[in-house]
């Protein structure tokens, strides 16, 4: 395991930062009346990229003047290692460039943060097997609780792009069509089993025309960010047969505002679990695909206190976001640079470790306290959900920054 890269920018030398010189995660931002441009997160600053690409101390076309990271995705993975190299030499102790850089660093509370792409495409994937044990569960028993399929193949749906926000923005309860268990007929109202999903998200660098080994799209994925995929359990459960999720998925999906590197979580790779059954060749992966990341998910009430409902591991996926990405291409589907792949909710083995509330409370029937004595099943009105990530090193974390939004009530239609 690498140990802490230290850095002229006091702030980022502290354990308790999830921006060390190590990480160098990616973020679009704002300060007043400017436009939004590209920036790097160091400790408690914003490096501002595109001010020192106006000044002459970086040169990759102008690119981090936008209020994306697309277009320096769509240069390579030669420039993206060489701007990582370029900022890890200039932000380090003893760097001779700090005069050159300080004037370009921005404390990030005076900031305001931007989606940090712009999302082309937006896939969600089912990899978590714990997650799918239990859902399946619930709905089938445990004798059948894993679709046939579920081993062989990563399950997905295509979602919708236009859903994407990020950290910070409000959720509205969503209207839909509900039909219970005992209901004559469906009836239009707002979603009462709102849910969340604590899930990783990639982001792919790089497009492609034609079928991807797994080692190439390893190589595709820019880097992740935590993602909650909004789910309206009852929506969802009316209208998913035969075609799967549909309305129930379409609210929201927020995301992390900062994108972490595949380059910076590197260090932190591990193998994925046994597999039961031998995966096609095109699934195969040539080496370690996930990541040992630290994921927990917080609910807080309006006016109320957190409470960490669950923590859980992206270690504990079935499925890499590269063998999704390479079943995704498989039948010849284009990728484009900013399409994003959602992991699917990621939950562990043990009730602690449950990433979401459909199976926290095991479908409603078992209510989980929170530390100010109200009870949740599914989410309320005010409630604030906040998912944190961070991999671990020697005397570092590599974090996200918080994945947060808040539900504000159905509007009247």
């Amino acid at each position: 395991m690498s140990e802490l890269r230290r850095s002229w920018v006091e702030s980022a030398n502290s354990a308790a930062t999830p921006f060390p010189l190590n990480n160098l995660p990616y973020g679009v931002f704002s300060t007043g009346n400017t436009p939004p441009r590209c920036g790097v997160a160091i400790g408690d600053r914003i490096l501002d990229l595109a001010g020192l690409e106006a000044a002459g101390a970086l040169a990759f076309g102008g690119v981090f003047a936008e209020a994306s990271w697309n277009r320096f995705m769509a240069r390579g993975q030669a420039d993206w290692a060489r701007l990582r190299a370029a900022l890890t030499a200039a932000l380090a102790e003893g760097s001779d460039q700090r005069a050159a850089l300080a004037p370009h660093l921005v404390p990030m509370d005076a900031a305001k943060l931007h989606l940090p792409f712009e999302v082309r495409e937006y896939t969600d994937f089912y990899a978590s097997r714990h997650h799918a044990t239990n859902v399946g569960t619930m709905f089938r028993g445990a004798n059948n609780a894993l679709p046939p399929n579920w081993l062989h193949i990563p399950i997905g749906y295509n979602g919708r792009a236009s859903s994407v926000v990020v950290s910070g923005t409000d959720v509205i309860r969503p209207h839909g069509q509900i039909k219970g268990p005992d209901d004559a007929l469906p009836r239009f109202a707002p979603s009462a089993r709102f849910d969340l999903e604590l899930e990783l998200g990639a982001i792919v660098g790089q497009p492609s025309s034609g079928p991807l080994s797994v080692a190439e799209g390893f190589a595709a994925i820019f880097g992740y960010v935590l993602l909650n995929d909004w789910s309206a359990r009852d929506i969802q459960a009316w209208e998913y047969q035969p075609l799967g999720p549909f309305q129930g998925k379409a609210t929201a999906t927020t995301i992390s505002p900062w994108i972490v590197t595949a380059a910076a979580l590197a260090p932190f790779r591990v193998a994925a679990p046994p597999r039961e059954v031998p995966l096609l060749p095109y699934l195969e992966e040539p080496g370690p695909m996930l990541y040992d990341i630290a994921l927990e998910v917080g609910l807080t009430p309006e006016d109320g206190v957190e409470t960490i409902l669950a923590r859980t591991n992206a270690r504990e996926l079935y499925y890499s976001a590269a063998q999704q990405l390479a079943h995704h291409a498989s039948s010849g589907c284009p990728m484009r640079v900013g399409d994003l792949l959602g992991s699917g909710t990621i939950s562990g083995a043990g009730p602690e470790a449950r990433g979401s509330l459909l199976e926290m409370s095991w479908g409603g029937a078992e209510p989980i306290t929170l530390a100010d004595g109200q009870c949740r099943r599914f989410l309320e009105d005010g409630d604030t959900l906040t998912l944190r990530g961070a991999a671990r090193g020697a005397g570092y974390q590599i974090g996200f920054g918080p994945c947060r939004g808040r539900v504000l009530p159905a509007r009247a239609l």
